[in-house]
């Protein structure tokens, strides 16, 4: 299955109000084909790893069976 994965960084108001409310300025998240996947994460690190899950996900998937795995 054909799927871009990327990791994008948030910064200021567009971090979710628990991670600011914890002193944090900044997060990562993680697309599939450009629409946000799952949770904000408070590392770089993190976000990569679940963007790396995304991708063995994709590289093992039959057509049509991630149509319902939204986050």
């Amino acid at each position: 299955m054909d799927g871009k994965v990327d990791v994008a960084v948030m910064i200021g108001s567009g971090v979710p109000a628990s991670l600011r409310a914890l002193g944090q300025s900044v997060c990562w998240v993680v697309l599939l084909n450009g629409e946000r996947r799952g949770t904000a994460f408070s590392s770089r690190d993190e976000a990569e790893e679940c963007k790396a899950a995304w991708l063995a996900q994709l590289n093992t998937a039959t057509p049509g069976s991630l149509r319902y795995a939204r986050g």
